[in-house]
């Protein structure tokens, strides 16, 4: 059974750092991609920073480039989010997502790509 578990949320001052992590387990030697999304009261849940654990490829979105990166460590089974200068629009609840053992992934981005979903860590921003 495939489980994501994330951690490292919490709340922060604007311009504040935090860095999350999701620790995956029952998912093998798989490899595909993996990343977090984000979701804020009363909005759709966003793709944020993806990485194919394979090619080490990582896509992020506009709106958190330059500040937030992906990355991964294969021999941990983790993948983790660094997240900087944060802003308080970055307020959200956060979520580690995997997609089905050897789908193939046309829009890393998506949140319709992803089958297996952390409960998610909150992150707050206060200015």
């Amino acid at each position: 059974q495939v489980q994501l578990l994330e951690s490292g949320g919490g709340s922060v001052q604007v311009g504040g750092s935090l860095r999350l992590s999701c620790a995956v387990s029952g998912y093998g030697n798989s490899r595909n991609w993996m990343g977090w999304f984000r979701q804020a009261p009363g909005r759709e849940r966003e793709g944020v920073a993806v990485i194919h654990t394979a090619s080490n490829n990582a896509i992020a979105a506009d709106s958190v480039k330059g500040r937030f990166t992906v990355s991964q460590d294969n021999a941990k089974n983790t993948v983790y989010l660094q997240m900087n200068s944060l802003k308080p629009e970055d307020t959200a609840m956060y979520y580690c997502a995997a997609p089905v053992r050897g789908a193939a992934v046309f829009e890393p981005l998506q949140r319709g790509s992803y089958n297996y979903w952390g409960q998610g860590t909150q992150v707050t921003v206060s200015s």
